[in-house]
């Protein structure tokens, strides 16, 4: 059995349109590269020749990658939760998503994570401790909901 790939019904949509930009206008974009290095005449020392390939070839590599994800994505509910970090006073709101969503500078993290598994599992009032490789963090859940 493959193993799915938890995504939120925005990350779906955002993979989704990632997919056919690249099937539909990447694609046409790159050919059209390659035909204008083809008419340069000999390929053997063409840098544009050489470089539209290799772009070409990053691109139906996203595709394969994109198309093996949406294949086996099982759709989850983002939990988002606010939460006061005890250590630093600082509050926080992270949102909750498979880990091919995840995104940690935009607070957006793996619910296989220690942080999100802990986060995803608490109740509003409910004081979390997660253990970290960095060490215990402490949070006050404030609110938690799903999209």
């Amino acid at each position: 059995m493959e193993d799915t790939n938890k995504l939120t019904k925005e990350g779906l949509r955002q993979y989704e349109d990632e997919l056919h930009d690249l099937k539909v206008n990447r694609r046409q974009e790159i050919a059209q590269k390659i035909k204008e290095a083809r008419e340069q005449g000999d390929l053997s020392e063409n840098a544009e020749y050489d470089a539209a390939k290799d772009e070409q070839g990053k691109i139906e590599d996203r595709i394969a990658e994109l198309e093996e994800l949406l294949k086996n994505a099982e759709i989850i509910s983002g939990t988002f939760v606010k939460a006061k970090d005890l250590e630093t006073g600082e509050t926080v709101e992270y949102k909750v998503v498979g880990s091919s969503q995840a995104d940690s500078l935009n607070f957006m993290i793996s619910d296989e994570s220690p942080v999100g598994r802990a986060l995803k599992e608490s109740k509003k009032g409910e004081t979390v401790k997660v253990d970290t490789p960095a060490g215990v963090l402490k949070f006050k859940i404030i609110d938690i909901w799903k999209d």
